[in-house]
Formats: structure tokens, sequence, C-alpha cells
């Protein structure tokens, strides 16, 4: 692969992983089974990503809101993130995917806590590809935590409070320390970000797609890729300063 086509190879890949509920009942089937088979999508995701050099994957797997769902559904999940754990770690592991769930873990149950925790010590040295799971995760919530961290060092004296610029707060936003995000695909048809990664979506490519996302395969990756790789990236600059420093 030349430079030039790794550049149109996105670093960092967030999907808002949409259209559960709505597969299932096309097929007269509970959530939960949509959910499930969400499950099996995520698998051909990571797959396609270690395939086409991507080296993060996001994924919005449960948000700050969706705790407002019904509490069988909640309990489902739940259940789910559970039985995956449980069977997916090892091949992750395996193929040198590092795992990492970002959020308001405190929210969980400490059994599933004690869970996430041993998937990301026994996967931290793995750098084939950042998986990071976002759970009871919102974009909000993490600009506020990102602001109190702040205001605790100037608290302590670290910082002063006009030394407080885009790159500082950043340092303490989720993810801060991984390529910045530069795709973000929402599934299922809805074109909306949902309060998911707020900040760092500053510059990123949007692509929204209508297959619900248990239809969600590596050629519908393979597709968005692509259509990135189309798009012109000038972040404030004009067309012609892009391509004279090409």
């Amino acid at each position: 692969m030349t430079g030039a086509d790794t550049a149109r190879i996105p670093r960092h890949i967030a999907i808002v992983m949409d259209g559960n509920g709505r597969w299932a009942k096309l097929r007269h089937r509970p959530r939960s089974f949509g959910h499930n088979a969400g499950r099996k999508a995520v698998r051909n995701v990571v797959e396609g990503c270690l395939r086409e050099g991507v080296k993060v994957l996001t994924l919005f797997a449960f948000s700050s809101e969706n705790w407002q769902r019904p509490q069988d559904e909640v309990g489902a999940l739940m259940e789910l993130f559970v039985r995956a754990l449980d069977k997916e770690v090892d091949e992750l592991h395996a193929n040198g995917v590092r795992i990492r769930f970002v959020g308001d873990l405190a929210s969980f149950e400490s059994s599933l806590r004690q869970r996430m925790n041993g998937a990301m010590a026994r996967t931290s040295g793995n750098d084939a590809l950042h998986l990071n799971i976002a759970v009871s995760y919102g974009g909000r919530w993490d600009i506020v935590q990102a602001a109190r961290k702040a205001a605790e060092a100037v608290a302590r004296g670290e910082i002063r409070s006009d030394e407080i610029d885009e790159a500082l707060l950043g340092h303490w936003m989720c993810l801060s320390d991984l390529p910045p995000l530069d795709l973000f695909i929402r599934t299922g048809g809805e074109c909306r970000v949902s309060n998911f990664l707020l900040w760092q979506l500053a510059y990123a490519e949007l692509h929204f797609t209508d297959t619900l996302w248990p239809d969600f395969d590596q050629a519908c990756l393979k597709g968005a890729i692509e259509d990135y790789a189309r798009r012109e990236r000038r972040f404030g600059k004009t067309g012609e300063q892009v391509a004279q420093k090409a």
C-alpha cells in the first residue's frame, strides 16, 4: 500500500450502531433478538477494520440516555454485554485487539465492571486495533467531566484558569491519547449524532446509511471508507492550500 493509499484510510472510525430494534421488528421478533444479531455485525466490522488497516474503532454501544429504556431491554443488554465479554475476549486478544470501555462505568454493577476491567487489562498490550466501546457514555458528559478535571487542577494550583485552551481541555477528554476521529458512521437511516463524541466530531467526516446495524457488513464498511477517500479534508484551509501541501 502506497503512502497515498494509506492516507485515504481513516485512522479512527466511530459508529453509532442503530437499527437493532427495527431489524427485529421486521422479523416479528423481540428487540433482544436484534441486539444479539448486532453483536455479529460488531465481529464483522472489527474484522473489516483489521483487514483495511484502520487503527482505532469506537462503537456507541450504550448511551447515558439508554438507561431510560424499558427495564427488560436494559437487562437484556446488560446480559448481552456479559456474554459478549465471556465469548469474544479470547478471539479479540488473539488478533491483537486492545479493548477499552469509555463512559461512566460507575453506573454498572460491580460484577460487570470487573469483567470490563479484566478485558481491558488482558488486552492492554495489543496494538493491531484499538477497540473502544462507549457504554453509559454521552458527549456532553465527556465535556463536563473534562471541565471538572480542569477545575480540580486549577484548585490544586497546578494550572491557572487562563491557561485552559482547547488543547489543554482536550487532554482530559475520552480517547485523547488516540488518533483524532476521522470518520463517523451512523446506521439505521437517522441523520443525527445523538450526543456521541461531540468534542471529537469537530472535523470528522460524517457518513449516514439506511442499512440497519445487523445488516452492516464488511462490504458496507468498505463502501463508507471509499466514500471517505473521495472527500477533500480541508480543516479550515482552502482547497488550493490542501493541494499545495499534498
